[in-house]
């Protein structure tokens, strides 16, 4: 197969990511990177196989591929390990690197360990932080496959109300959900930066469930089904007075868009739909005013200010246990670069794409609160999951 950025008709493409890598490359002292993960392959090929991306500063990249994948494009070869490499650069002219990056947050030490004496001579350095720099901000096409995802989630969340009936399950409704998701399109797999993080199609989380912490790094917990995995629906029956919330898989092209939006069953007490509405109003500050050259870390205390002047600081984020962050990049991992923390002292830069999830959990009734994925604007935030954002009655 020939991949999609080394088609001819995506060269333009390919060169920019090649570009944006390389000038991380430069800023990190790096004279080539050897890739080797799953992400950052798809990345700067467009698909994923075996192999490897030899990316000099200067010079040629070239993708070597390991059977059942064979070269279909000029700047592929075949191999069958990638001691084979070395040689092969040498044979095309190349110079060997004084100094490889190798990408040591992405694989395994063992991948690690082998790879560095693929290259005995060179010194070993950091790859992975130059290409999570190089995809912080995102290509036009990029921006295109997200706002099709996002188009997408939308559209599957249009029918969440028809997938439930009374009496089910918080995991009972996940799995009707995650079934509309699937006939819409999407690959059902969520890919996350970290060995650490878990997660299937996402989470539905109904009532007190919502108090649950999880060990996963995510805004809010449940406690699943299962210890080996716990995380999201825990089997509880969703009754009257709970609030549901549904963050939900938007993953359909090998780009993910984030979106969370809340439902609720009978009545539910005033204070969950004014803190819902604080995060709706959280939201609306941040899309004016998030901009390039904006501290990140000054988005997450204007958050948190607003739910301190509405009396709900003791809901934000987390009851039981808090979240330290309110958002988080996203596009090829769900949880991408940057983190919206506060202490976070990065500027935001035009084309970044980011989560923003300003939620809080209301004892005995369940989270409320409202997230969607932007694309960073010079006049603000492009909200690429616009759907519907009110508080909705389950029946």
């Amino acid at each position: 197969m020939i991949f999609p950025l080394l088609a001819p008709e995506r060269a333009d493409e390919f060169q920019l990511r090649v570009s944006k890598a390389r000038l991380a490359m430069s800023d990190a002292g790096v004279d080539a990177l050897l890739v080797a993960s799953t992400v950052n392959i798809f990345y700067l090929t467009g698909g994923v196989c075996r192999g490897y991306v030899y990316l000099p500063v200067e010079g040629e990249p070239l993708f070597f591929v390991i059977p059942p994948a064979a070269p279909s494009a000029p700047v592929m070869r075949a191999i069958r390990k990638p001691e084979q490499i070395p040689g092969m650069l040498e044979a095309e002219g190349y110079t060997l690197p004084e100094r490889v990056g190798l990408e040591f947050d992405d694989l395994l030490y063992s991948d690690v360990e082998r790879l560095r004496k693929v290259f005995p001579a060179s010194e070993v350095r950091d790859g992975s932080t130059p290409l999570r720099a190089a995809r912080l901000t995102k290509t036009p096409l990029e921006i295109s496959m997200m706002k099709t995802d996002g188009m997408k989630q939308c559209a599957v969340y249009s029918r969440i109300d028809r997938c439930y009936e009374e009496d089910m399950t918080d995991l009972e409704f996940q799995i009707e959900i995650e079934r509309v998701l699937r006939k819409e399109g999407c690959l059902g797999y969520l890919r996350v930066a970290g060995s650490r993080m878990e997660i299937n199609m996402g989470s539905v989380i109904a009532g007190p469930n919502a108090d649950a912490p999880s060990p996963y790094d995510f805004s809010m917990g449940g406690a699943g089904v299962d210890p080996s995995l716990p995380v999201g629906a825990s089997g509880t029956i969703m009754k009257p007075g709970m609030t549901v919330m549904v963050d939900m898989n938007g993953g359909f092209n090998g780009y993910q868009t984030d979106m969370t939006r809340c439902w609720y069953l009978g009545d539910v007490p005033e204070l969950a739909v004014r803190a819902h509405e604080c995060s709706r109003a959280i939201l609306r500050d941040l899309e004016s005013f998030a901009r390039p050259g904006v501290e990140i870390g000054e988005m997450y205390r204007r958050a948190v200010r607003m739910a301190e002047e509405t009396g709900l600081s003791a809901y934000f984020m987390g009851h039981g246990h808090k979240a330290g962050f309110i958002g988080h990049g996203v596009g090829i991992q769900l949880n991408e670069a940057p983190v919206v923390m506060e202490r976070n002292k990065s500027l935001l830069q035009e084309n970044m794409t980011i989560a923003l999830e300003p939620k809080f959990v209301i004892p005995g009734t369940g989270a409320v609160g409202v997230e969607n994925t932007y694309v960073v604007r010079p006049g603000g935030l492009e909200n690429i999951t616009a759907f519907r954002e009110q508080l909705v009655q389950l029946v």
